[in-house]
């Protein structure tokens, strides 16, 4: 159990038993709790950095991590550091979402068959009699180029 846990439950029973018993039995010091309850009236430090990260997140539709999240909170003129952006982004949920690359199935092999028709014969007698194309795409050993 987590410390924060542990100082909730005596800081809840503290009417009924000794604040130094509980936290021997608790193994927690008595100076953390005091800490704890000094904390307790405070709001989150970083909420307001949090809200700011959310309409980061909103605007950019969760595509933004931590490091553009930072320089567009540097942007805005709000100081932190980026493993900090990190952690409130952690700490609320507010991660990027990542996007794996497509994979190609069908790539060397062709989708439609149809049957040749022309037999490489592609003298015409009238106008709009046989029609052909071009292809669209030359796969080469450097990329995948898909013709205009």
């Amino acid at each position: 159990m987590r410390p924060k846990a542990k100082y909730a439950v005596i800081h809840r029973h503290r009417g009924e038993y000794p604040i130094s018993v509980m936290c021997k039995f608790f193994g927690v010091s008595r100076s953390g709790y005091y800490c704890f309850k000094k904390r307790l009236g405070e709001t989150d430090r970083d909420a307001v950095v949090a809200k700011e990260i959310e309409e980061c997140q909103r605007r950019t539709d969760k595509t933004y991590g931590y490091r553009r999240v930072w320089k567009w909170l540097k942007g805005r003129n709000i100081q932190r550091d980026p493993k900090t952006v990190l952690r409130i982004m952690k700490k609320y949920g507010l991660l990027s979402e990542v996007r794996r690359r497509r994979q190609w199935v069908n790539l060397g092999q062709q989708v439609h068959k149809y049957e040749n028709l022309l037999n490489r014969q592609f003298r015409a007698v009238r106008p709009n009699e046989k029609w052909v194309t071009d292809i669209s795409y030359i796969h080469t050993k450097k990329a995948f180029y898909i013709c205009p």
